[in-house]
């Protein structure tokens, strides 16, 4: 029985530094080590002062994106989530559809929607707020434009998605 619980937790410990990169040290690892740990990113951009950003998001029903940045020596310069509130209050009216992807990273695509009579495209990332209580967090574009018209934010029990009560994360 020992030996089950030891395995169960080293697999336990394992699958949540993949998760998170828990483990990885900024300045020390590699981008060859992140992507072992991490896995492959959903998406990669080339910056300007030659570092690189990869996406790491982990829903549908996982609360967090994990945004590395990589320097231009191929060291790994920081991890962090992105799903929180002082990423949410970057996005702005006007901004494009690749610069809000820059901050949060892909949302779930089947949680994208389309309002017709509004001309309105709506992408969601799911988070868990300030509370503990597990929230969506949308971008509706304006779709002739491209560009963001406005952002909104309920939690899943405002939503109707938890039954009675809350839903926490």
């Amino acid at each position: 029985m020992k030996l089950w619980i030891t395995i169960f937790s080293a697999l336990l410990l394992f699958s949540c530094a993949s998760y998170s990169g828990r483990g990885l040290k900024p300045g020390e690892d590699r981008l060859e080590n992140v992507l072992q740990v991490m896995g492959k990113p959903a998406m990669r951009w080339q910056n300007a002062d030659g570092s690189e950003q990869l996406a790491f998001p982990r829903g549908p029903m996982g609360y967090h994106t994990y945004m590395v940045t990589i320097d231009t020596d191929g060291k790994l310069r920081r991890i962090e989530n992105v799903l929180d509130e002082k990423s949410f209050a970057r996005i702005q009216p006007g901004m494009s559809k690749d610069e809000v992807l820059r901050i949060l990273g892909p949302s779930y695509p089947n949680w994208t929607g389309y309002f017709e009579r509004r001309d309105e495209l709506v992408w969601e990332w799911r988070y868990c707020d300030a509370w503990n209580e597990a929230a969506r967090f949308n971008v509706l574009f304006d779709n002739s434009t491209g560009t963001v018209r406005s952002t909104m934010s309920l939690t899943e029990s405002q939503r109707g998605l938890c039954g009675r009560g809350r839903c926490a994360c």
